[in-house]
């Protein structure tokens, strides 16, 4: 039991270092973890929100201090993300766990096409009153998304948000990112009240994943400012694509046990 107690801390540690770096919620990290110690797909994905509500807040307050933080597109984005959230916890508890590990894996080599696709785009400072209504409908579209997205994976919703806000809305990554996880505080808050209600949610080991992240995220959204973008983009890229394998191999696994 210590020994799980510790790789939970640690583990947390690691998934806050990679929220305020990567402008995820963790879920992409705490996900595959609990899988590996034996949780089902539903109890890993409820813990994890539980652990993002915690990790989240703490790198959005951070953020917020150090003037980093447009609470307009955060809200903008945590809207429909609010909603939508509950639709995606509704369809996570109907559908086959291999189903749904193979539907994350498919999601997290997306999320590596869509980054590189904005490299590619050519943007424009123009901004019109139609562009300024173009990027309303943009933030609801993309914060629904993610929304949805947190509540079927158990994840913040950053892997898709991230993507979207710089392939739409033509923000840097880094301004991304701290945008990113001040809304998955409201996804994740969404997401873990949903699973509560089916009674999915291991809520020591939330509380012990959480309180890593705290640690972790506070420190990793000091250095994120200091960071160069070719940086921050090759761990957002390797970390999407070593996590696609793993769940894919997972998924595999899940299905030649039935």
């Amino acid at each position: 039991m210590l020994v799980e107690i510790l790789i939970l801390i640690v583990s947390g540690l690691g998934a806050g270092l990679l929220s305020g770096i990567l402008g995820i919620g963790g879920g992409t990290v705490l996900v595959p973890l609990l899988l590996a110690l034996n949780y089902t797909s539903l109890q890993a994905i409820a813990t994890s929100s539980l652990a993002i509500v915690i990790t989240s807040s703490s790198g959005s307050i951070q953020n917020w201090r150090m003037g980093y933080l447009n609470f307009k597109r955060v809200i903008l984005l945590g809207i429909p993300a609010l909603i939508t959230a509950q639709f995606g916890v509704i369809v996570a508890n109907r559908i086959p766990e291999f189903v749904l590990l193979t539907a994350f894996g498919c999601l997290l080599v997306f999320n590596i096409l869509l980054s590189n696709l904005r490299r590619q785009l050519v943007t424009t400072s123009h901004q019109s009153s139609e562009a300024r209504l173009s990027e309303k409908l943009v933030c609801l579209l993309t914060g629904g998304m993610a929304g949805f997205l947190a509540g079927l994976f158990g994840i913040g919703g950053g892997v898709i948000m991230v993507p979207l806000q710089m392939l739409l809305l033509q923000e840097k990554i880094k301004v991304a990112i701290q945008t990113s996880l001040g809304v998955i505080v409201i996804t994740s808050i969404s997401s873990c009240f949903g699973h509560a209600l089916n009674n999915n949610v291991v809520w020591l080991v939330g509380i012990i994943l959480g309180f890593g992240g705290l640690i972790g995220v506070q420190i990793s959204t000091r250095f994120l400012p200091k960071l160069p973008d070719k940086v921050v983009r090759f761990c957002f890229y390797g970390m999407l694509a070593m996590l696609s394998v793993y769940t894919f191999w997972k998924a595999w696994n899940v299905y030649n046990a039935n």
